[in-house]
């Protein structure tokens, strides 16, 4: 079994790349891999060439190994973000049948509903099945550069077992007879 997390900031002092972090440390550390956004040189998603560039390929790669996927994403106008949007629209199919969770930061308590739209996209276009808890925390649940908030952290810790959960109940491994 193979789980992937995807932090989708591209500011270097995210809030939900602390919550992707922290998620990522709780998955079994030898069946987990990690990709930061921010690190790649990822092009804006044009229908065309830009599928076939070596970043988008070896992120689609991934994505296709991986069984569970966590994003974490910052929440800004009532959506994710837009690298989390691009995410999407160059990797589609690789989604098929795979299991998500998503963890969200934003400034404010309003826009926790702003992932749904995502979330419905990779459930409907691409069948993905869709952890039916999500983190969503604003600002204030971090300092210094960490999550502050225990009770923040406990949930990121249960949507993480939560994608282990689900993603070995629909995915089994090999059956011996």
């Amino acid at each position: 079994m193979r789980y992937l997390v995807i932090s989708c900031s591209l500011n270097p002092e995210s809030n939900s790349r602390l919550l992707a972090r922290a998620a990522f440390g709780r998955l079994p550390q030898d069946q987990a891999d990690w990709f930061d956004l921010a690190k790649l040189d990822l092009p804006v998603c044009d229908g065309g060439e830009a599928f076939a560039h070596p970043e988008v390929v070896r992120l689609r790669e991934a994505i296709e190994a991986a069984s569970g996927i966590l994003i974490g994403t910052p929440v800004y106008n009532y959506s994710v973000s837009a690298s989390a949007k691009n995410l999407i629209e160059l990797t589609g199919q690789a989604w098929a049948g795979k299991v998500a969770g998503l963890l969200c930061a934003a400034g404010g308590p309003h826009g926790y509903m702003g992932g749904m739209p995502f979330l419905n996209s990779l459930m409907l276009d691409f069948r993905t099945f869709i952890v039916p808890k999500f983190v969503y925390t604003q600002g204030t649940a971090f300092a210094e550069g960490k999550i502050a908030d225990e009770a923040i952290l406990q949930r990121v810790h249960g949507l993480a077992d939560e994608l282990v959960r689900v993603t070995d109940a629909l995915h089994p491994g090999p059956v011996s007879l």
